[in-house]
């Protein structure tokens, strides 16, 4: 009688049914793949950088055939040792019996069920393991930092090279002696060398040998993390010092329990294997054997590092932590780049505004009036043309010198915004094939406006000459290709096909429109004849990016022929992380016309986690600020505790060339990396034109995470660093405290103090922690070719103000709460830009650009006034109509406050030495409005710690009222001309064609 199969048969037809399914599933994965791996190869071909391709493909494959073959090979050996260990003759028992009928299911085929359940792990592990690909190739070719661990005297090297593929293969290990120990234990229990039931051992021998020596790896693995872990610890987080690395009770009482553990795992192995099969031959003594493991990593490594932490380390931490957070201290500032930073005092101790300001050649004539964020509206709305034109949500700041003079500008691209086309524009043949490109760079000075508020463009135009009034007549910045196919607007679906099939036919891309004076009437069209693109003019071509795209028009439109070419990642930054996927790139590329072509330039950093005793920072977190997502690219969610601004990458706008310069020669990561890919993928430094480094601006990710950590470990005392008293923070944008956003730090070609000419520098405020007066000014710029951050400290109890408090000391000022009052009414909202701290005369001199925009459809933004304050922020400010004028009142204010019974300053600004003027010299009414005046900046200052915003705006509502009373009786009492900015809240438009400059000319 055939005895019943545990599981139904299936039937044939069922069997060829899955079959077909698993087939057709199985072929278009590996068509998809297929398509994947052959565009992508055609991608790097056209960029000439197939060694990326070649190196990392073949990398992944190596790690996933040699990691699932291993895997793969340790699991089926031991379910096929398992089954060969089956004891001959079984006891009789219920549970026999019922295990019988699997063991008929599986004898048959056993080694196709072992080859399948191998296959799947190794499959899995596989995986799994090939994307550790980065990994393996810092661990073949990584070197020496040249800098050793405080702790072990071990290279830092070996702890980012190293460490984490060592620390990947344990893990690795353990999941494979784990799995083997899982499936050898359920074959035996199958076959009979394990029994749950029946009279005698409920193990064989040679089961207990097999499955003990698996388990003894298992331990032995753990000696192995031990040894590891205790290097590992110079990589984490110190909680009684609140830094990273080793502290006082992991090195003292940690560090020997880890050497302990692992020495005391070595002989629990051991004893396993001999107390298990060579002596009493039962599992009591290897259980007791791993019950003593675990007491013993319980006592030895967390009990005993407790009490050390708890009762040695707690009651005098400061003295006992001090040499462990140095060395976090000195770590962090080498991993960083900080070391070299240039800390130098600065006094401030003038709050009145000097003459020199009025004659000042490096600083004033330079302050920055245009705000990037703001007048990239106004360059849409001036130089866009057509709809579908774009220059992003912010612009840039770059430098040229022109006419002899170097200064910065503000820079915009107008590109292509597919998603502006209109429905009948947006079909697929003009999407791809007639709207591929924008055109020019459009460029203004950065401190000029003209015609009521206007940039002064001077490059971008649309013909060889300007037709705008409001211009320069001819090129300053000329760009022999200004055409742009490739752009910060382009998103992934954005693919461009080109190439004319007849050389001699009308070209069917849009150029440009040029007027009514064109060949082809009021616009003109362009054939691309760039080398970048792929080229797609055969039929398998075709039918390639057929398949890719999911687009039968590559197939059946006559727009594709065969001298057309496929232009796909187009956004610069995605093509440098494509060409360089080891690089974390900058957040704001930017744009220069550097030898007549416009060059996109992208800051690429080399990465790692694991540099002992560094800070480990989130750089999602650390470089978030106002303009993320306002054409800055948010970084990813990736933690490091060391980064270099190591590479300096170019995309030309036109044919899409990238290449990778080597800007930080001593970067042992960079050289691992260029080691990795044959040697020759970045170019060397000293073959970087000089054209383009002269645009090389100081990158604007890598100077937020330094200035984040810089308001900490500017502290290199131990016990100073451990009370956290002079620590600072960032301040938030000056005129949206409450939205929680950070100031952005801002690009500026000036002079600071110990600066022997103007450099082109990116700064930052920030301000004690827990305070809003200003703390330091960091600024990071470059010195022949080096970078190089400055910092200049301000004394502890200074009176200067910071931003915050500036934007409402200057803005809550009762004449300039008017005058602004009557720039926003119902038809218009005043806009500030960038608050910019400018240190001059052993003061400090703010600017502050104000914009009004007005409500109607289609309006932009135009710079009417400027807000300057001089010294502690709130005893000399103007709002007014252009920077030298502004400049000419400060003046005028410091030499009145210089003149012994000069009245004081008549914009309603209270002395410098008291409140909106001197009580005792008050009487009557001048008196009374006075204390209603202390009495409002009192409830301002409550309402707004409170958080209640509705009390806040009755708050500032009744100080505009108490201002504006103190103002009126103090004329009554004492009328006076008042020094009252000129010029309506509207500059009266420039002459037509003229250049005359309104604020800052």
């Amino acid at each position: 009688m055939r005895s019943s199969s545990p599981l139904p048969r299936m039937s044939r037809r069922g069997r060829v049914t899955i079959g077909v399914l698993v087939g057709v599933f199985v072929l278009f994965t590996l068509l998809g793949w297929g398509v994947q791996a052959w565009t992508d190869w055609l991608w790097f071909d056209e960029v000439r950088y197939t060694q990326v391709f070649t190196g990392v493909l073949a990398t992944r494959l190596l790690l996933f055939f040699a990691v699932g073959l291993g895997m793969a090979v340790i699991v089926g050996g031991n379910l096929w040792l398992a089954h060969r260990l089956r004891p001959r003759m079984r006891p009789h028992s219920p549970e026999q019996a019922t295990l019988e009928r699997y063991r008929m299911l599986l004898s048959p085929r056993l080694g196709t069920w072992i080859a399948l359940a191998a296959g799947v792990v190794g499959l899995f592990a596989g995986l799994s393991a090939q994307s550790r690909w980065n990994q393996w190739l810092l661990f073949r070719n990584g070197g020496d930092f040249g800098v050793k661990d405080p702790e072990f005297g071990v290279d830092v090297g070996f702890y980012v090279f190293q460490l984490p593929f060592w620390r990947y293969l344990l893990g690795i290990g353990f999941t494979a002696v784990v799995l083997a120990v899982i499936g050898a234990l359920a074959v035996h229990y199958i076959f009979g060398g394990v029994r749950l039931q029946g009279v005698g051992d409920r193990m064989t021998n040679a089961a207990r040998a097999h499955l003990s020596t698996l388990v003894a790896v298992f331990v032995l693995l753990k000696a192995v993390a031990y040894v590891l872990d205790r290097r590992a610890m110079l990589l984490e987080y110190n909680d009684g010092a609140n830094v990273y690395g080793a502290g006082y009770a992991d090195v003292n009482a940690l560090l020997p329990a880890k050497e302990i553990l692992a020495y005391i795992s070595i002989v629990v192995a051991i004893a396993i294997i001999v107390f298990s099969n060579a002596w009493m031959r039962n599992l009591v003594w290897p259980g007791i054997s791993l019950a003593l493991l675990g007491v013993s990593a319980v006592a030895i490594g967390g009990i005993y590092p407790w009490a050390v932490q708890t009762f040695e380390v707690k009651p005098s931490a400061r003295d006992k932590e001090a040499p462990y957070i140095q060395r976090s201290i000195d770590a962090t500032r080498a991993a960083f780049g900080l070391t070299a930073t240039k800390t130098s005092a600065y006094a401030a101790n003038n709050l009145t505004p000097p003459a020199s300001l009025a004659t000042d050649t490096a600083v004033v004539p330079n302050a920055r009036l245009l705000d990037p964020q703001l007048v990239s509206e106004t360059y849409t709305q001036l130089q866009q043309v057509r709809g579908f034109y774009d220059f992003g949500p912010k612009l840039d700041i770059d430098r040229y010198g022109v006419n002899g003079k170097t200064q910065d500008y503000v820079v915009g691209v107008r590109e292509i915004n597919y998603n502006e086309l209109t429905a009948q524009q947006n079909n697929w043949i003009n999407r791809h094939t007639v709207y591929t490109h924008g055109y020019g760079l459009v460029a203004a000075p950065a401190n000029q406006v003209v015609c009521g508020g206007q940039p002064f463009f001077v490059s971008g135009f649309l013909g060889e000459k300007s037709q705008e009034a409001c211009a320069a007549q001819t090129e300053q910045i000329p760009a022999t290709q200004p055409r742009i196919y490739y752009g910060e607007r382009m998103e992934t679906g954005d693919y461009a096909i080109v190439g004319e099939a007849d050389p001699d036919a009308n070209p069917s891309e849009f150029d440009r429109p040029v007027g009514e004076g064109g060949d082809n009437g009021p616009e003109s069209y362009y054939t691309y004849t760039g080398e970048g693109g792929v080229e797609i003019g055969s039929f398998t071509r075709r039918l390639l990016y057929a398949i890719k795209e999911q687009e039968s028009n590559f197939l059946l439109s006559e727009a594709v022929n065969e001298n057309s070419k496929l232009l796909y990642v187009r956004n610069p930054r995605e093509r440098v992380e494509k060409v360089a996927p080891f690089l974390t790139v900058d957040g704001d590329p930017y744009p220069a016309v550097i030898g007549g072509r416009v060059q996109w330039i992208i800051d690429g950093y080399t990465t790692a986690a694991t540099y002992p005793y560094a800070e480990r920072v989130n750089l999602q977190q650390e470089t978030t600020d106002e303009l993320t997502g306002r054409g800055t690219f948010q970084l990813a969610r990736e933690n490091v505790n060391y980064i270099r601004n190591s590479v300096k990458a170019t995309v030309d706008a036109y044919d899409g060339t990238v290449r990778l310069y080597e800007f930080d020669e001593t970067d042992p990561v960079l050289k691992a990396w260029n080691k990795a890919f044959g040697g020759d993928l970045v170019l060397p430094k000293e073959e970087i034109p000089a054209e383009l480094v002269a645009h090389f601006r100081y990158p604007a990710d890598l100077f937020k995470v330094q200035r984040n950590l810089l308001t900490r470990f500017h502290v290199t005392s131990p016990g100073d660093f451990y009370s956290g008293q002079d620590f600072w923070q960032v301040p938030n944008v000056p005129d949206a405290p409450d939205s929680g956003q950070k100031q952005p730090p801002y690009y500026l070609f000036t002079q600071f103090p110990g600066q022997e000419s103007p450099r082109f520098q990116l700064t930052a405020a920030v301000t004690p922690n827990g305070r809003q007066n200003l703390a330091a000014l960091i600024s990071g710029s470059y010195v022949d070719g080096q970078p190089q951050l400055a910092v200049l400290e301000l004394p502890d109890q200074t009176r200067i103000s910071g931003p915050v408090q500036v934007h409402q000391q200057m803005t809550n000022n009762a004449n300039i709460r008017q005058q602004l009052n009557l720039l926003s009414s119902n038809q218009a909202q005043v806009q500030y830009g960038n608050l910019l701290s400018l240190p001059f005369g052993d003061g400090m001199l703010y600017v502050e650009p104000v914009y009004v925009k007005s409500n109607q459809q289609d309006a932009y933004p135009l710079l009417q006034k400027v807000l300057l304050s001089y010294g502690d922020g709130g005893s000399f400010v103007v709002l007014a109509d252009s920077l030298t004028d502004g400049i000419k009142q400060l003046v005028e204010q410091g030499k009145r406050a210089a003149t012994p019974g000069a009245p004081p300053p008549t914009d309603g600004t209270p002395p410098p030495t008291g409140t909106p003027a001197d009580p005792p010299a008050l009487t009557g009414e001048l008196a009374a409005a006075a204390n209603r005046v202390q009495a409002a900046i009192t409830e301002v200052r409550a309402a707004q710690a409170s958080g209640d915003f509705e009390r806040y705006g009755r708050a500032l509502k009744a100080l505009d009222e108490a201002l504006t009373a103190f103002q009126q009786a103090q004329q009554a009492a004492a009328p006076s001309p008042a020094a009252t900015p000129g010029g309506s809240p509207a500059a009266s438009p420039a002459p037509a064609g003229s250049a005359t400059p309104a604020p800052g000319g």
